[in-house]
């Protein structure tokens, strides 16, 4: 079979796949051992015809996909896939280019170029922050943290490239208790420690309280410090106040850094602007353009205001490299060397969408995450625990005796073998909650009602 009959059973599958989103599963079908029994087989040792392995992952495969391309799939924060997207996502795998430096794919590296600035015009961040175009906000997370942790020491006259982080000046990690564990693992990974995490008091909505931080900052005066401000928290879509927080910081000669995987985007829209008032004050920030963006996995953006710390911290030279004057070499800026051409998804996106199609994304989830979270509330045995303030929120569900947790764990269960709709849960403040977000494309009015009903319906006992 050629290249083009290959490609074209592919896209075959592909609509199918696609068109059947309103009618399959949410939850997969298929349990591991299925799993293990299709996809198990002996290796062979001759190759297969391309046609026959291609019909054989689908149908081996077709059972354990997760809907969360689906419109109706609410859990975690996941986006769809943007048609336009999806199309130069097969266009990189076919034209191949390694996103290492600018000789490896000119093209690649003036597109990712192109995206960094387009972005950081679209958020409200610096225009003279540098960028690196990454695999989501874990990474971003510790491209920002490294970056903080060298130049911290570096001006406590400790170099870490050189001397490592033995004997090195203890550093202190200040967040609020709604952090996401993705700081936490990068922390672990630079070497700082989980003992390095100092957790700074909420108030009742989530948002880090400016005297406890004031105090915290104090208490440790002169120590190299990195404040980890959350724009959007998982659970129920908090800000920060990082106007306040932000000078707070810097008055104590701390680092700022923005974990905004999802919440950063609320800067794109007009109505939600407000939300992200301050954040550009910030030192660096992290971002995922495979959730509100919809492109595919795995796409995420680090921004750093100083551009030499940030440099410094990555940059690695090598005799084979080929150095382009004026030219802008992408694995200085982020974790790896031979990578995916992970921008020209970006730059469809944002062609495709423009400023007004990322703010009417934006919005439009947010309404229908308003819609899932208040009327499934209204329901008969269930209430609202946070309300929206962006595209996440939290329902819990009551039982008459009285054990709240495991009946919304039984509900949420139960929501998910319907394969109608998929919700996750959290637990948020000692409470076991139903976890609402939503920031697929493809998410409609109709898809919203359909949760609804199957919420309902499963509440009635029907």
């Amino acid at each position: 079979m050629n290249d083009h009959m290959t490609l074209s059973k592919a896209a075959d599958h592909a609509r199918e796949f696609l068109d059947s989103l309103d009618s399959r599963s949410i939850a997969p079908i298929a349990n591991v051992s299925d799993l293990r029994s299709a996809l198990f087989k002996p290796l062979n040792d001759a190759g297969l015809p391309a046609d026959e392995v291609i019909d054989d992952l689908v149908r081996d495969t077709r059972d354990g996909l997760l809907g969360s391309t689906s419109g109706r799939f609410f859990g975690w924060v996941i986006g769809g896939v943007l048609p336009v997207t999806l199309a130069a996502d097969w266009l990189t795998s076919a034209w191949d280019q390694n996103a290492a430096i600018y000789a490896t794919s000119p093209a690649a590296a003036a597109v990712e170029e192109v995206c960094g600035e387009w972005l950081k015009s679209l958020l409200g961040l610096p225009a003279s922050a540098s960028f690196g175009l990454l695999t989501g906000t874990q990474s971003a997370h510790t491209v920002a943290l490294a970056a903080a942790r060298n130049k911290l020491l570096i001006e406590r006259g400790w170099d870490v490239n050189t001397k490592g982080l033995m004997g090195a000046p203890r550093m202190r990690i200040l967040t609020g208790a709604h952090r996401h564990e993705s700081v936490l693992r990068s922390i672990r990974l630079l070497g700082l420690g989980t003992e390095a995490l100092e957790i700074v008091d909420v108030d009742a909505s989530g948002r880090i309280r400016l005297d406890s931080l004031k105090v915290a900052l104090q208490a440790g005066e002169n120590e190299p410090a990195v404040v980890c401000l959350q724009a959007g928290d998982l659970n129920a879509g908090v800000f920060d106040p990082f106007t306040e927080a932000g000078r707070i910081a810097h008055d104590a000669g701390a680092w700022v850094h923005v974990d905004g995987a999802f919440g950063l985007w609320a800067g794109a829209s007009e109505h939600n602007r407000y939300l992200v008032e301050g954040v550009g004050a910030a030192d660096s920030w992290a971002t995922d353009c495979h959730k509100w963006l919809n492109v595919p996995f795995d796409s995420g953006f680090v921004f750093v205001a100083d551009p030499e710390a940030h440099k410094s911290a990555l940059t690695q030279d090598a005799s084979y490299t080929i150095k382009v004057e004026e030219t802008r070499d992408q694995m200085e800026w982020n974790l790896e060397w031979s990578r995916r051409s992970r921008g020209f998804t970006v730059y469809a996106a944002l062609r495709n969408l423009g400023r007004s199609g990322v703010a009417e994304l934006v919005e439009r989830c947010c309404g229908h995450a308003h819609r899932l979270v208040t009327e499934i509330g209204d329901l008969d045995g269930a209430h609202v625990l946070a309300e929206p303030q962006i595209n996440q929120g939290l329902v819990q569900f009551t039982s008459n005796e009285g054990n709240h947790d495991r009946r919304t764990d039984e509900v949420i269960a139960k929501i998910v073998a319907s394969g109608e709709a998929w919700f996750g849960g959290t637990t948020w403040n000692g409470i076991r909650a139903m976890r609402v977000s939503v920031c697929n494309w493809r998410t409609t009015d109709e898809d919203v009602d359909r949760a609804i009903a199957c919420v309902r319906g499963i509440l009635a006992g029907v």
